[in-house]
C-alpha cells in the first residue's frame, strides 16, 4: 500500500505513537507518517506555522489520526480549529483515543470528526484496527481536494 498519501498522527504518548507506527508497518501501510506530540504542533503542521513555517501547504494529509488528551491544546480544540478554517474544514479526521467517555464521543462528532475509534488495549486488536483504518481512509475513501 505504498503511495504519497501522508498520515498525520497526533499522539502525545510515545508508546502509543510507536505502537501505531508498528501496526501500520505490519499491515504494509508504507505511507509517510508525520508524528506530532501536542495540539500546537498539529496546528503548526496543518497551517504551516511555527516549526513547519514554509512547508508546502498544497500537501495536506490524507487523514489525521487525532488523540484527544493532548498537552497545550487538546484534540477537541484542534478539531474545532480545523473545521472553522476553509483550508482544513474537509480534511478527514479520525479520533483515535483511549477515552471511553460518552462526552468525548459526542463532542468529537459535534465538532466534526469523521470517525471515532477507541484504541484497543491488546496489540493484535490494535493492529487490526489500524489495518482497517488504513484500508478505508487511504484506499476506499474519496476525499475532496
Amino acid at each position: 500500500m505504498t503511495n504519497s498519501k501522508i498520515i498525520l498522527l497526533v499522539e502525545d504518548n510515545p508508546d502509543d505513537a510507536d505502537l501505531t507506527l508498528r501496526a501500520l508497518k505490519k499491515n504494509n501501510i508504507m505511507n509517510e507518517v508525520i508524528v506530532v506530540n501536542d495540539g500546537v504542533k498539529a496546528l503548526d503542521y496543518l497551517f504551516g506555522t511555527g516549526d513547519y513555517a514554509g512547508r508546502d501547504m498544497n500537501v495536506l494529509p490524507e487523514v489525521v489520526l487525532l488523540d484527544l488528551k493532548l498537552p497545550k491544546i487538546n484534540g477537541l480544540e484542534v478539531l474545532q480549529r480545523l473545521r472553522t478554517d476553509g483550508r482544513t474544514q474537509l480534511l478527514p479526521v479520525v479520533v483515535l483515543t483511549s477515552s471511553n467517555e460518552e462526552r468525548d464521543l459526542v463532542d468529537s462528532y459535534r465538532f466534526g470528526a469523521n470517525s471515532y475509534v477507541q484504541k484497543p488495549v491488546e496489540f493484535n486488536q490494535f493492529t487490526e484496527a489500524i489495518r482497517q483504518l488504513g484500508m478505508y481512509w487511504l484506499l476506499l475513501n474519496k476525499s475532496p481536494k
